[in-house]
């Protein structure tokens, strides 16, 4: 294939994909020998054929990113559609309510069991649409980003049944200060560091999950804030209503092995210190705006076990 292939499916729809995965249900057939073609770019469910709709309309314009959420999954048909809903149903619920304990609710199961009931619609995007088939190998087997855009009014009802709500407030862009100690000599994370590029990339994804956006400071400002590597700030910089600066060391450890963070925040007059060890920077930059979003939304104090 030579172009993204993208497949939406409609909410009135959606309560019947999961038939196939009932007990005693007989799944339906999908494409996966060499050379075959992907299920219908443009079909839509209904019983247990695929039908070619009259049109293609996109999602509805009103549904923004805090109800929309991405999973990478084989194929296009039924075997982790239903894990993908899952997934990107707990992921909605954390970024439209500001609540990161929400995605491992016990409470949640359930309802992610069933994620399609609260779907709006939902479309793929073939992530090696430009690189040929090999040996046996055929499309259903291929990685897809799966995006799911979820009915606002359906999410802000669930939140209410958790006891929680929708975070209307202002979300502020989270700005690192950070001194990172690796296998290589130590060095300020900064815009232009070589040696951070990857972890630019992994910081910004890890705040998307949270529906948060995150700048990282140049190598003048951090100048500016005081910070450089053999000279740290005591205390962190105030936060604006805008911006949620957070100071703090990363540091790889042989022994557990993964990397320890320990952060710091002033925001509101308040201060916070929380961190995280023995992970990968993935999870060490998720663990900073997880305890920006809470404070930042009003669910709580970071977990400073984390």
């Amino acid at each position: 294939m030579g172009h993204a292939l993208r497949a939406r499916r409609w909410a009135g729809l959606l309560p019947l994909l999961f038939a196939p995965a009932l007990p005693g249900a007989q799944a339906q057939p999908t494409a996966g020998a060499r050379g075959a073609s992907p299920p219908s770019a443009h079909g839509s469910y209904l019983g247990s054929r695929l039908v070619s709709p009259k049109s293609n309309a996109p999602c509805p314009p009103h549904i923004g990113p805090m109800y929309r959420a991405d999973a990478i999954v084989t194929g296009t048909d039924m075997r982790q559609r239903p894990w993908g809903f899952a997934q990107t149903l707990r992921e909605v619920l954390v970024k439209s309510s500001g609540d990161p304990r929400l995605k491992d609710d016990p409470r949640i199961a359930q309802r992610a069991a069933h994620a399609d009931r609260f779907i709006a619609c939902f479309d793929y995007v073939a992530m090696m649409a430009a690189v040929p088939l090999h040996d046996d190998q055929g499309t259903s087997d291929r990685p897809y980003r799966l995006t799911v855009s979820f009915i606002p009014a359906k999410i802000d009802a669930l939140l209410a049944q958790f006891g929680d709500k929708p975070w209307h407030g202002e979300r502020p862009v989270v700005v690192p200060v950070l001194l990172v100690h690796g296998r290589k000599p130590p060095y300020m994370l900064s815009a232009e560091v070589p040696a951070g590029a990857e972890q630019r990339g992994a910081f910004a994804a890890a705040a998307g999950q949270f529906g948060l956006k995150v700048r990282i400071p140049s190598g003048a400002e951090l100048r500016a804030f005081g910070a450089r590597v053999g000279h740290f700030p005591s205390k962190p910089p105030p936060s604006s209503a805008g911006e949620a600066i957070v100071v703090g060391t990363l540091d790889w450890s042989e022994r557990l092995p993964g990397w320890i963070g320990k952060w710091r925040m002033r925001r509101h007059g308040a201060d916070y210190a929380w961190g995280i060890s023995g992970v990968n920077y993935d999870a060490a930059f998720r663990n900073i705006v997880r305890g920006v979003v809470l404070v930042a939304s009003g669910a709580g104090p970071p977990d400073r076990g984390d």
